[in-house]
């Protein structure tokens, strides 16, 4: 007689998790960490995370909050009613898009925004396009809910910009989703609202939904404005998500707020999604949220300036490496140089023929850590955020101008 052991199945991982990749960000991050934990002066521009503490006021309302006996109990699943509202606002002034609190849910972070609004309206088998370069958790979060990325590249040549003949050639009957995503991590591209309009109407016009991450949008430079797709296109807002957060533009990556926004329908089915996921968000961290909010905003154009001032530095700094080409961005806080002029030349005694190796080989010989391009997309580049203290980032290419001199 068999033992019941002998009908174990012996493929332990479920094979939708297992085919997860790790974020590429955080890993070259923990390699950059594990490596200065061990005394080395490791400069890590793999991270997209301000250096800046969180603004006072802002603390300061958590403190309070984490005093007062009511945030210690849980609260609706979605989200503060005050913070909802607050969002809400937000987005008006912001997206120029007028939304009500109950189309909002408050969520932990950016990311678990990012995976309810895929998992909420794609079903087995359903297309997403995805312009490339991208997030690295995009195209997980896309098969999580199982659905086909369809990547579209721009090169830096377009500026990583796609355009609307490049969407329609990728489009096909099981296109459901576009994501829409100025300005872009990790490039720093932002669509202009000529663009952005065409763009929207085009989704419009084949009745594809649009998932559009907002979270840099305060993040822009040279009178540049991120102008939200709804905007522009407000036929759209019925077939839109819109996900954002308070992590890049408040320095708040690790309180762990964010949200969505879209139709009723939409709505009140991720909240019955994130009922079960998480329930509600950190109290404390939502009253940190609604003092970001609705407080002063001063310490926000301070960063901003200090991220614009970083920007023209490190442009113009790899601009000077023969090899090197770095389109200028218009938002959020990263560069994407094009590395290409890079490859297949022997550096120290090593010749790269991707953009994975010469990462290696610039953490291993000039204790600098970048991100490969193949975390975002083609090979053939690199990202760097430009979110570290100036004297690092100033240094970093230093060392990147002499390994390739």
């Amino acid at each position: 007689m068999n033992s019941p052991a002998a009908f174990v199945r012996h493929d332990r991982l479920s094979s939708r998790i297992a085919a997860i990749s790790e974020s590429a960000t955080l890993k070259v991050d923990a390699k950059a960490k594990a490596l200065q934990a061990q005394g080395k002066h490791v400069i890590s521009y793999a991270a997209g995370e301000p250096n800046f503490s969180t603004p006072e006021h802002i603390v300061e309302a958590a403190v309070a909050a984490a005093r007062d006996p009511k945030n210690h109990r849980y609260t609706p699943a979605v989200g503060l009613p005050d913070l909802r509202q607050a969002i809400a606002e937000k987005t008006l002034r912001d997206s120029g898009t007028e939304v009500g609190a109950s189309q909002v849910i408050v969520t932990n972070g950016g990311k678990q925004a990012v995976y309810q609004a895929f998992a909420t309206i794609v079903d087995e088998g359903d297309e997403v396009i995805l312009p490339t370069p991208y997030w690295t958790t995009y195209p997980e979060a896309v098969k999580l809910a199982g659905g086909v990325p369809v990547d579209v590249f721009a090169g830096s040549e377009q500026g990583y910009l796609v355009t609307v003949e490049q969407l329609e050639a990728a489009r096909t009957d099981r296109t459901k989703v576009l994501l829409f995503v100025s300005p872009s991590n990790p490039t720093g591209a932002v669509y202009s609202e000529e663009q952005t309009r065409a763009i929207g109407e085009w989704a419009l016009e084949h009745g594809i939904w649009v998932i559009t991450d907002e979270i840099y949008q305060n993040l822009t430079y040279d009178g540049v404005k991120a102008v939200s797709i709804t905007e522009a296109v407000p036929e759209l807002v019925g077939t839109s998500i819109l996900v954002n957060g308070v992590a890049k533009t408040y320095a708040m990556t690790g309180w762990r707020v964010g949200w969505m926004i879209g139709p009723d329908d939409v709505i009140k089915a991720a909240g019955n999604l994130q009922s079960h996921l998480s329930s509600n968000v950190s109290n404390i961290s939502q009253r940190a949220a609604l003092a970001a909010l609705t407080g002063s905003q001063d310490s926000v154009e301070t960063m901003r300036q200090a991220f614009d001032v970083r920007r023209k530095t490190i442009v113009a700094e790899l601009n000077t490496i023969d090899g090197i080409v770095t389109p200028t961005p218009e938002g959020a806080f990263y560069v994407y140089p094009d590395v290409t002029g890079l490859l297949n030349r022997e550096w120290g005694g090593v010749t790269p023929t991707t953009s994975l190796e010469l990462a290696d080989l610039i953490l291993d010989q000039a204790e600098v850590a970048v991100v490969p391009g193949e975390a975002f997309g083609p090979s053939g580049f690199v990202r760097m955020s430009y979110a570290l203290g100036d004297d690092d980032l100033l240094e970093g290419v230093r060392r990147l101008q002499r390994l390739f001199a």
